[in-house]
């Protein structure tokens, strides 16, 4: 690799970190993924150990400048805005890294580059539903953000769904609701043959690092959705109370930017939309309230956007 300029782009998330390093026209050379750096779930010693792991695996036996690194982090702009200067420091202090993040070193939001990886519009909306869910707005110099207030609300997502999903099946099994396919896919997905082994597999996660236990709820919506595909009528409940969680968050943005009737972007992000009841149900939703929006489903990981955010430190718009 001949020495010349590079960037580095590092989306953190609450069950993985991904990071890329790139030329200055946009060419993904490496990537790499370590541990959560989700802030809220992870603190900051714990999420920026992880960020630095991903940074030295992309820049081994590297020889070029890195001139540039927007790490994008969930919560940063919710409750560490003014924690920014300390993760940094804490970055530098990891041996070796000082060495390469000598340029410019920007920490922003996950929702930011999640929808620059959806379009190259400045101004949109970004939708996300993986792990934890949020919905964040820019238009004309305007800005407004609905939920993404931590796992134990974020409804829609994939943690609010795996919920759902436990506490159905022990309401089943009590007597108090509809027997469910989720249970069957939930033993099977975990590997337990019975509520109490599954309970011992969720529950003893509790004591484990926080993203394990929440990794594991959140792993159950992916059960749901094989129930919702094999017809259970819980499951598809389920999906679509969801789907009415997301796109009330969506239509709320929507309209606290007064966009109703602008065309924009709207993106989604997140395993949640791999559901096709709540991917239909959303957009349906958000098209009664905004009948002009374009929908787009990034063809690209959320980390391109960092990328593209940490160019334009150096190029400009």
């Amino acid at each position: 690799m001949k020495s010349k300029n590079y960037v580095i782009g590092v989306d953190g998330g609450g069950t993985k970190t991904i990071t890329a390093l790139a030329g200055l026209e946009g060419k993904i050379l490496k990537m790499a993924k370590s541990g959560p750096s989700n802030l809220r779930n992870s603190g900051i010693k714990r999420a920026v150990l992880n960020i630095g792991e991903g940074i030295l695996k992309v820049t081994e036996n590297f020889e070029g400048q890195i001139v540039s690194c927007f790490i994008a982090l969930a919560a940063v702009e919710e409750e560490y805005r003014e924690r920014k200067e300390e993760i940094k420091k804490a970055l530098f202090k990891i041996p070796g890294l000082s060495k390469i993040l000598k340029g410019k070193l920007i920490i922003g939001s996950d929702q930011l580059t999640a929808l620059r990886a959806g379009t190259d519009k400045k101004d949109g909306v970004i939708l996300i539903a993986g792990t934890g869910a949020v919905c964040h707005g820019w238009w004309k110099g305007k800005e407004a953000k609905v939920s993404g207030w931590g796992w134990l609300n974020d409804e829609g997502s994939g943690f609010w769904v795996g919920q759902k999903a436990f506490q159905a099946i022990f309401k089943a099994s009590d007597g108090r609701s509809k027997k469910t396919l989720i249970k069957e896919e939930v033993f099977k997905q975990f590997n337990v043959k019975n509520k109490e082994e599954l309970m011992a597999k969720v529950y003893g996660s509790i004591d484990l690092p926080e993203d394990n236990f929440v990794r594991n709820v959140s792993l159950m919506s992916i059960a749901v959705d094989e129930a919702a595909k094999k017809g259970d009528r819980v499951a598809k409940e389920i999906f679509t109370e969801a789907a009415k969680e997301l796109a009330k968050s969506a239509t709320q943005v929507i309209e606290k930017l007064g966009i109703e009737r602008e065309k924009f972007p709207l993106i989604f992000v997140g395993k949640m939309f791999e559901s096709n009841i709540v991917f239909k149900e959303v957009k349906k939703a958000i098209k009664k309230v905004a009948p002009n929006v374009k929908f787009i489903s990034p063809k690209v990981k959320p980390v391109i956007g960092a990328v593209k955010l940490a160019i334009e430190q150096i190029l400009g718009d």
